[in-house]
């Protein structure tokens, strides 16, 4: 009889003695990153890169982190070559998994060796399709158009294969699930009343049928492919349930789905599950609960949901991640979105001390804190965080140049914030990106002589309003900022003015004068030109209002509609489109009985 084939590099088939628990050490390498050991991690996955698979793509992993955390092309570039190279190494076999089991079977291979190849050939697709949509990511962070239709197409693949591998890893769970249930139910061989010891022989070692060879299978290493697939495909549902309606329809002929919970559930699985990707998992619904949700309000206008369910994980990963600088960074988001700025202020301090090696963490920790000095009117502060970020970043510094400007304008010092919104224009680079097209427009609008403190106030309540801060404001800072918007009396910002006014007026749970201030922004014809988005935007909040009262829930649909239809072309138009759909998509189920 001809020898086996000799088993690939890196297979789980391979016979070593000495061979380490990959699993286990990946998921060690992944913790060691997440608890800013940055370093130690990278170094561990390149020691054993060569040792399977999944430490390979560890490496991988690490290094398209610090690619997308540092946008230098020299890294990316790194980045895309290690990701490629595991992916070679991973496609040395790539047929469905459960065919090949049952083609194993035909030929009579040894029902344990066929399921140890199952486990490997699903590790391996599973690694594939993470490697492929890594490269989709770079290719979009090019922002050139073929680098779109690349990163587009490769994210199609990669849905595939992830559909497939938890089709595949579903179908073998229920098959062992089944197996065992029959196992308790077989009665058992001490028990026959057969006198006929042949007979006792046989029924004690039952020969395999081919679906049962095709069950056994580790249930452990099913439940963590379970959880490694699960973070990718929940991934998907995720991000694609957030697709603007108007996109929706092209996303989802290009094969895309998009359930949110479905993929909330994939998370939470994954995230339970012994996979080097459970603390990623964590992370994403993390992100998903105190990012996400509150920003394009997916539960309605309810800034609180989903931040239960965000303090229980971070309770629940404590003693796991006792120096985590991003863990620390999730806790201040759950503070500043329960009003409590002060104890938010010192969380995103104490991560930015703790991610003093990861200048990219640096500067989403010194943004929240920005934010949170604007929240709490604290110009000052806030300037200084976004001055940094506009020397520092590569992200976006038009973009922070002008959150620089409004607040250095906002301190008073107004030759200061012309000088930089001048730099604005220099900065603005990205003609398709709608915040830096805003910071643009409005910077052109605010270097003028005829500056005001004032004026730059209200351009950062805009800021808050559009990035739904305001709910995050103390009753004494909301009232601060009327008291100042009703000193401005320039015509141009009336619209702007007015529906500013209604949103703090709605935080204050003044619903009548809300309602009278939205209804004066709607009707301004003034500044729509300057302000486009204020009419639409006027439109929704008004219609969010009349919503919570059953007498008027008709009119609140219809403005909600009307503000989806009858405009088109302003600010941060996908943004309200997603809303909209959010909240009308949560008005079903309430108007069930």
């Amino acid at each position: 009889m001809a020898d086996p084939p000799e088993p690939a590099p890196g297979s789980v088939e391979e016979e070593d003695t000495d061979r380490i628990n990959d699993a286990e050490l990946a998921l060690k390498g992944i913790n060691m990153l997440l608890n800013n050991g940055f370093k130690e991690s990278d170094e561990l996955f390149r020691a054993y890169r060569n040792h399977s698979p999944l430490m390979s793509f560890g490496a991988s992993f690490v290094s398209f982190l610090n690619a997308v955390m540092t946008f230098e092309e020299e890294k990316m570039q790194v980045a895309f070559e290690d990701l490629k190279a595991t992916e070679k190494l991973c496609e040395s076999e790539n047929t469905g998994v459960i065919e090949t089991i049952k083609n194993k079977i035909k030929r009579n291979v040894d029902s344990q060796r066929s399921g140890l190849a199952a486990v490997d050939r699903l590790q391996r697709q599973i690694i594939i399709a993470d490697c492929q949509v890594y490269l989709a990511v770079l290719s979009f962070i090019k922002q050139e158009l073929s680098g779109y239709i690349k990163g587009g197409w490769i994210l199609r693949k990669a849905w595939k294969m992830y559909n497939k591998c938890y089709s595949d890893i579903t179908q073998l769970q229920e098959g062992c699930r089944r197996r065992a249930s029959e196992q308790q139910a077989m009665p058992s061989p001490s028990l026959s009343t057969s006198s006929d010891p042949s007979d006792r022989s046989r029924s004690s070692t039952p020969k395999l049928r081919p679906s049962q060879r095709l069950d056994r299978i580790n249930p452990e290493a099913l439940d963590r492919l379970k959880g490694s697939v699960s973070f990718g495909y929940g991934l998907f549902h995720l991000c694609i349930s957030m697709v603007p309606p108007n996109l929706l329809k092209i996303v989802n002929l290009l094969g895309f789905p998009g359930d949110r919970l479905q993929g909330l559930s994939a998370l939470a699985y994954a995230s339970e599950s012994k996979d080097m990707k459970a603390p990623l998992a964590t992370l994403a619904l993390l992100w998903y609960h105190t990012v996400v949700q509150p920003f394009f309000a997916l539960d309605g206008t309810d800034t609180q949901a989903g931040l239960t369910e965000a303090k229980s994980i971070l309770q629940q990963r404590e003693a796991i991640y006792p120096n985590s600088s991003l863990f620390m960074f999730f806790k201040g988001r759950v503070q500043r979105l329960e009003c409590q700025i002060s104890s938010a202020l010192t969380s995103f301090n104490d991560a930015l001390h703790l991610a003093s090696d990861q200048r990219e963490i640096q500067h989403v920790c010194l943004y929240e804190i920005g934010w949170c000095s604007m929240i709490e009117l604290n110009y000052r502060d806030a300037y200084r965080a976004f001055e940094r970020l506009k020397s520092e970043s590569r992200w976006s510094q038009c973009y922070y140049a002008y959150l620089t400007g409004v607040c250095q304008g906002a301190t008073g010092d107004l030759d200061g914030a012309i000088a930089v919104f001048k730099d604005v224009q220099k900065l603005f680079k990205r003609k398709n990106n709608q915040i830096e097209l805003f910071s643009m427009t409005r910077s052109e609008k605010l270097r003028s002589p005829s500056l005001s403190k004032e004026l730059c106030i209200l351009s950062v309540i805009e800021i808050l309003y559009l990035w739904k801060a305001l709910p995050n404001c103390s009753t004494t800072k909301l009232q601060t900022m009327t008291q100042v918007l009703q000193t401005i009396d320039d015509a141009s910002c009336a619209g702007l003015k007015n529906l500013l006014l209604g949103a703090i007026n709605k935080c204050l749970h003044n619903t009548k004068d809300a309602i009278q201030y939205f209804q004066l922004a709607v009707r301004d014809e003034v500044g729509r030109l300057t302000n486009s988005y204020v009419q639409p935007y006027s439109c929704y909040e008004l219609g969010c209002v009349l919503l919570n009262t059953p007498e008027s829930a008709s009119r609140g649909r219809m403005l909600m509609l009307q503000a989806k239809e009858d405009y088109a072309g302003y600010d941060f138009e996908n943004r309200l489109h997603v809303r909209i759909h959010s909240a009308i998509a949560s008005m079903a189920p309430a108007a069930q009985p």
